[in-house]
């Protein structure tokens, strides 16, 4: 019996696989897609029902040369690349190039990279999935006639270079739209207040006030709570009510990509690529002891369903490990959402025995922090109940009504090994001898201001989330759609926030005008229902992109009739003139931002940056003695001469604090990276390579004495200072002595 070639997308998993199958198989990687539309032209016959013209990608011509001799010397070939869209459609290309050579060719699919589901799937071959391949070819020809119609616009109406996708342009309409909230929110005043009681037995507790003859008391300004003040300080008060009710919580369902990235950007700190490249890598295999084994099943999904087998040995692992009464009655089931295409498991370890402690020491520090992620969600999931006791305590005075609610876990469950936040009640403690009728005593009254607050900007968190209720994208879209909005400046970070930048808006402006039915939300979601009937065989491609293509290329046609005046509505007057012809000068935009143009263009072209000074700085030019101020450059801010353009003398941005590494003797200065992120490095770089992404303060820490502290923003603390030396943490508005 001669041997079969087996064919998967990456070299990491080609060495796992190979260790299970054994020298029968030969097992070789594809390095991802073979074919792809051609860069340099459209690569779609429109007229012959928008058939793709596919080419082989420069580099992998070798490979494919190298996977047709195999396949000639083999029995049979099994294709067993990725089990999604995007696998099945490289399957195809790796079928019809191979096909010559031998044509006994099946298709096997690894949800788990683990020898027993490596050995079922190969005993289960199936046939190419070509509804799956006509619905990625659907998506694949409707992105590139977007990006090759509406990006050429772009470049005739603002800078060349720019670029617009299906469904990265409706991710930063939410962006953008979201920023026009906070930009135009007008916060409105109102107040609170806490009642602060004493029992007869001389016990303390605080209330608040709610309501006012039976109705929600709403306060709007001072002279308002001054009125309830007074009234409420001649009252008498007793214990109006007082109940108790057990309450459980369940736990949450297994994890799909989003509820994933958005767990791992909220716990962890990762951005949506690194969790979805740390979880490649703990499904295609991590040496263990015994082996090389994938911990994980297949990252890329929408599904919560699980497997009778996995469910069992985890009930079974609970039962052993924390005792009968954590393991519920039954096993839970859990319901993916109506849009899920459920064609894979939900996110979970491969095996509940590779225990986050066991693995550990073979794991780098972010894949033992994913896969520990992972690994406790699993677990929790088919976990029982935890059980809560909530007390709610009323107490009235006259037409008032003041509410505390106190709660206390009875039975942890799920939460001994998935923590949750504690609820604000549960920090709330009663009074132990209390009871319904009882008379209390006012003892003071807290007002407090406050201000409606403006909804927050988009994380990658919350941007996933929201792409994921709207339908918008698929679970192996998010993370690249929000690498390209970064890449392209149309966003940047702020702190863990995702600002739209003065071009990203621009772009957005552009596009809703001209193009607002195909870059909305509820478009983009049905076009990606019409995709799913396009797998389920339910529609046609060809009728699919007609359907899609007809407005669009009106739309197309209207925007380029209107390009001069999109291009003027950009530009911005200018209260100056030439120096060197006289015309009015305007503000444009290029390809580095906005800068300073003449209108004589192009026979003036007369141009300078458009560099904001923000403010005065103290120090002198090095080399003509001027002051020196910040601007704002293509890179962030920086130190310039006052005296631009006679003198053009710039250096980084110090922040006042020395390099720390010993004998350097530089200045910590600001950065960007070349993704826009502000960072913080020495100015003796290269020679010195210290950074880091918070920014030092002049700061002594209170524990050891290290003379500089960071500047940290968190969701859960606010803004506080680290010791970067001892992680002592101290709160932004307390003082700390030198």
């Amino acid at each position: 019996m001669g041997k079969s070639l087996v064919i998967v997308e990456s070299d990491a998993k080609s060495k796992t696989i190979n260790h299970f199958l054994g020298k029968e198989f030969v097992v070789k990687a594809s390095v991802g897609h073979v074919k792809n539309l051609p860069k340099n032209r459209l690569g779609v016959d429109i007229e012959n029902h928008f058939e793709p013209e596919y080419i082989t990608i420069r580099g992998r011509g070798k490979i494919l040369k190298e996977l047709k001799r195999l396949a000639t010397s083999s029995d049979q070939v099994y294709i067993a690349t990725d089990p999604d869209r995007e696998g099945e459609a490289i399957a195809h290309h790796l079928a019809q190039e191979i096909g010559p050579s031998n044509n006994n060719i099946r298709r096997v699919l690894f949800h788990e990279i683990t020898e027993k589901a490596i050995q079922t799937a190969i005993r289960q071959p199936k046939n190419i999935d070509l509804d799956k391949v006509e619905a990625q070819k659907a998506r694949r020809v409707m992105d590139r006639l977007v990006g090759y119609k509406v990006s050429p616009f772009l470049w005739t109406t603002v800078f060349r270079g720019l670029s617009a996708g299906r469904v990265q342009s409706v991710a930063l309409r939410l962006v953008c739209e979201r920023e026009v909230e906070i930009v135009g929110f007008k916060a409105q005043e109102y107040w609170s207040i806490e009642g602060e009681f004493q029992t007869k037995g001389s016990e303390v507790f605080k209330t608040k006030l709610v309501k006012f003859r039976g109705e929600d008391l709403i306060i709007p300004d001072e002279a308002e709570v001054q009125k309830h003040i007074q009234i409420l300080k001649t009252l008498d008060y007793l214990v109006s009510d007082l109940r108790s009710k057990e309450m459980e919580r369940q736990p949450y369902p297994p994890y799909t990509t989003s509820t994933l990235q958005q767990d791992a950007s909220r716990r962890l700190g990762m951005t949506t690529k690194q969790v979805m490249a740390v979880a490649q890598q703990l499904y295609e295999g991590i040496d263990l002891p015994e082996g090389r084994v994938g911990l994980i099943t297949y990252m890329r999904t929408d599904s919560t369903r699980l497997a009778k087998s996995a469910v069992q040995e985890v009930r079974e692992y609970i039962a052993s490990d924390y005792g009968l009464k954590y393991v519920p009655p039954s096993p839970r089931m859990y319901k993916s959402k109506k849009t899920a295409q459920d064609a894979h498991e939900a996110i979970r370890p491969t095996s509940s025995k590779h225990s986050p402690k066991k693995v550990a020491a073979y794991l780098s520090p972010q894949q033992q922090k994913l896969y520990e992620l992972i690994w406790k969600r699993f677990v929790a999931c088919q976990m029982s109940s935890a059980r809560v006791e909530q007390t709610t305590l009323e107490i009235i005075g006259g037409e008032y009504l003041f509410r505390v609610t106190s709660s206390k876990v009875k039975f942890r469950g799920f939460m001994q090994i998935y923590e949750v936040e504690k609820e604000n009640d549960e920090r709330i403690s009663l009074p132990q001898f209390i009871k319904k009728s009882d008379p209390v005593t006012l003892i003071e009254l807290e007002p407090e201001q406050h201000f409606t607050k403006p909804p927050p900007r988009y994380t990658e968190s919350s941007l996933v989330k929201e792409l994921d209720t709207r339908g918008i994208g698929r679970p192996s879209t998010y993370s690249l759609i929000i690498s390209t909005l970064l890449d392209r400046k149309y966003v940047e970070r702020e702190a863990r926030s995702l600002r739209a930048t003065e071009l990203g808006m621009a772009i957005n402006r552009i596009l809703v005008s001209e193009f607002d039915h195909i870059f909305n939300v509820d478009f983009t979601a049905q076009m990606e229902t019409e995709l799913d009937q396009i797998e389920s065989g339910e529609k046609e491609r060809s009728q699919v992109l007609n359907d899609f293509y007809q407005p669009f290329s009106e739309s197309i046609e209207n925007a380029m009739g209107k390009k001069e005046e999109i291009r003027e509505s950009l530009q911005e007057e200018k209260d100056e003139k030439c120096p060197k012809c006289g015309k009015d000068l305007i503000i444009k935009w290029g390809r580095n931002g906005r800068f300073i143009a003449c209108t004589g263009y192009p026979d003036c072209r007369y141009t300078r940056p458009l560099e904001e000074v923000t403010e005065e700085t103290g120090e002198h030019c090095e080399k003509c003695g001027e002051p020196m101020v910040i601007k704002i450059g293509r890179f962030g801010r920086f130190l310039a001469c006052s005296n631009y353009p006679d003198c053009k003398f710039t250096k980084p941005l110090p922040v006042g604090v020395g390099c720390p590494e010993e004998g350097c003797g530089g200045q910590i200065v600001e950065r960007k990276s070349r993704r826009g992120k502000t960072f913080f490095g020495c100015s003796n770089y290269p020679k010195c390579r210290f950074a880091t992404w918070y920014r030092p303060v002049i700061r002594n820490c209170p524990d050891c004495g290290h003379p500089y502290m960071e500047e940290r923003i968190t969701k859960a603390k606010g803004r506080f200072f680290q010791c970067p030396k001892c992680k002592a943490n101290v709160k932004s508005d307390e003082e700390t002595s030198s």
